[in-house]
């Protein structure tokens, strides 16, 4: 289990539906500080007995529940939980859905109560694989193109949209469209949330640059204040406290001795 932040674990999924999902995982919901925006959905069980689809998101969403607040979820690969679930990426873009407001209350009453009945948050996460699996028997298959787009504009010198166009035959309105189905946003936010999630991979890697500002530019930012600009706008914090997540982390300010996110 890979501890992400104090409130936060995630494991790598199992076999059979590692091709959906990019990870489970269990945390305290009212412990949590600044949660990552990304692309994804997740299914989410909360111990209040409520299961919730949370879509992709542009900005941190606020704190809400109380200490003590235990869930687990599954997080679906980029553009997997729409070709899973039927929906467009779009419709709950920056939303947390209750489940049963998207399925009949029955078959969502029927979820809850067998991952609430396991012993233990391993087996309730166990519990959410095996409905994913069942649900990815029937499910339409993931758009390879705006995948491929999501690639280029994922980049750390990312392609642009009419490039892009012009490899795939396809038109720059339908590229934004069909991202925006899978994604819930379009390349030039895409390529925000990516950069962003990069920025912080980086800083928890072996790899990762001696100084702020290095990191800034290895992310593909222009400079450290293109980096303070974006964390502000995206996530609502400094990138030392946001990148403070990540172990031993080289980043922190001393602000007794005036240092600046810039």
């Amino acid at each position: 289990m890979l501890v992400v932040d104090e409130w936060l674990h995630e494991r790598a999924p199992a076999g059979q539906v590692a091709d959906t999902l990019r990870c489970a995982w269990r945390g305290d919901l009212g412990a949590m500080r600044t949660p990552l925006p990304d692309e994804c959905f997740d299914l989410v069980w909360v111990d209040d007995g409520s299961m919730w689809l949370s879509g992709p998101e542009t900005t941190s969403w606020p704190r809400g529940y109380p200490p003590g607040s235990n869930a687990v979820g599954v997080r679906f690969r980029p553009g997997a939980g729409p070709a899973l679930l039927g929906i467009a990426a779009s419709e709950v873009r920056d939303a947390r859905v209750r489940l049963d407001d998207l399925w009949p209350c029955r078959d969502a009453r029927e979820v809850s109560d067998r991952v609430a009945g396991q012993a233990d948050d391993i087996a309730r996460m166990n519990e959410l694989e095996r409905v994913v699996g069942r649900l990815a028997t029937n499910a339409r298959p993931v758009d390879r193109l705006a995948l491929a787009v999501a690639d280029e504009v994922g980049r750390v010198c990312p392609s642009p949209v009419h490039g892009v166009a012009r490899s795939t035959g396809i038109s720059e309105r339908q590229i934004r469209r069909r991202c925006r189905e899978a994604f819930g946003y379009g390349p030039a936010v895409l390529a925000r949330m990516l950069r962003l999630q990069r920025t912080l991979h980086l800083a928890r890697s072996r790899q990762r640059p001696a100084r702020l500002a290095d990191l800034a530019v290895a992310a593909g930012y222009f400079d450290q204040q293109h980096l303070a600009h974006e964390v502000r706008a995206i996530a609502g914090t400094t990138p030392s406290a946001l990148l403070a997540v990540a172990p031993s982390d080289p980043y922190k300010t001393r602000r007794a001795a005036g240092a600046d996110d810039g």
